[in-house]
């Protein structure tokens, strides 16, 4: 994500602005920690403090980005305000990416269903009858990402985008967004063959995949040649490890204590976070396609992701996972990370050999 913008988690619907004057004032660096501590109580819940330096693993370029102060305190967000930002953010995402992956994108619909086409410039001739289809991210009740997980994979495969403008929470609770997308998938199967289809997504878009891809095998519908998982999460029941430790900008901002209990079904309508279509984990994942899983180590979804993958590989499928160090959740959305450049072609390097079977 952006360093200057710290969007809500996945699910989680910001504040009222009102509750600005009960924020704490945000730490100094007078006040910051200057040694590790470590106590672990009773019940095995870690109390710690960790100094942690930005490892030269990684490019010049993402060091920069993380070196960028963000407070761990600061006033909360509506979500028009949350909205308006991230249009911003995915304007400039889209002039970012153009340059340097040109492209034609064009506003339409499919199944009554609003998309954005991006077709790559020079596509071949021998790939007009082949499909990516991009489930963006934006903690499902905003676009963060459907030009910057768009147009970079459009470029370097070669290969036609549509990026699905599901409806959004809170207006259209779960499942409206999978009912969008499968609707769109079912139109796009009169005109391309199975095999030259692939559904993937970043964030909340990769949750999506995961729900799309178990709602397919329900209904009866034939797969897609492969899927991609990029940092999301397929269980609402029991949030993993890394979220109690990375927000979306890894290590810094604002991150509070684990909840006792899981993820507000209230933001699902009520749904049993165990659902399958929901939780795909729970779901039988036996006889879903290929699958690259991407994530990172900084990133807030890493156990979300690395946990779906194995239940993939439980079930015999057919599963990659890729993790980079010390990057944040969403990285590739950056075209000035090398480390972003690296992994939308891997990206586009496995649907493009899982379309060729």
């Amino acid at each position: 994500m952006h360093p200057a913008f710290r969007p809500a988690a996945v699910f989680v619907l910001l504040a009222s602005a009102v509750l600005a004057a009960q924020q704490p004032a945000p730490t100094t660096a007078a006040q910051a920690p200057n040694s590790d501590t470590s106590y672990i109580d009773a019940q095995g819940t870690a109390h710690i403090t960790r100094v942690v330096p930005i490892p030269t693993t990684i490019s010049p370029e993402a060091q920069k980005m993380l070196a960028s102060p963000a407070p761990d305190q600061a006033p909360p967000e509506s979500l028009a305000e949350r909205r308006a930002h991230l249009e911003t953010y995915t304007a400039a995402g889209r002039a970012a990416w153009t340059k340097i992956c040109p492209n034609r994108i064009v506003e339409d619909k499919i199944a009554e269903v609003p998309v954005r086409i991006v077709t790559p410039d020079g596509m071949p001739a021998e790939n007009r009858n082949k499909v990516l289809m991009d489930l963006h991210g934006g903690g499902f009740n905003a676009d963060s990402g459907s030009y910057q997980e768009s147009i970079p994979i459009a470029s370097y495969t070669g290969v036609k985008v549509v990026a699905v403008l599901y409806r959004l929470m809170p207006e259209h609770p779960f499942p409206a967004a999978i009912d969008d997308a499968v609707a769109v998938y079912r139109e796009l199967l009169k005109t391309y063959s199975p095999k030259h289809i692939v559904i993937y997504g970043t964030s909340a878009g990769a949750i999506l995949t995961g729900q799309v891809a178990v709602k397919l095998k329900q209904l009866g519908l034939p797969m897609p040649a492969a899927l991609g998982i990029f940092s999301g999460t397929g269980d609402f029941a029991r949030p993993g490890d890394s979220e109690a430790m990375y927000t979306l900008s890894g290590l810094s901002g604002h991150l509070d204590p684990p909840a006792p209990s899981p993820h507000d079904s209230s933001l699902t309508d009520s749904a049993d976070l165990r659902n399958p279509i929901l939780s795909p984990i729970y779901a039988d994942l036996r006889g879903l396609p290929p699958t690259l899983f991407v994530t990172s180590e900084r990133d807030l979804l890493l156990s979300g992701t690395v946990n779906l993958h194995r239940a993939f590989l439980r079930a015999g499928v057919d599963a990659r996972l890729v993790v980079f160090d010390t990057l944040p959740h969403g990285f590739w959305y950056h075209p000035e990370l090398p480390e972003a450049i690296e992994a939308n072609h891997i990206m586009a390097s496995f649907f493009v050999k899982e379309m060729s079977h």
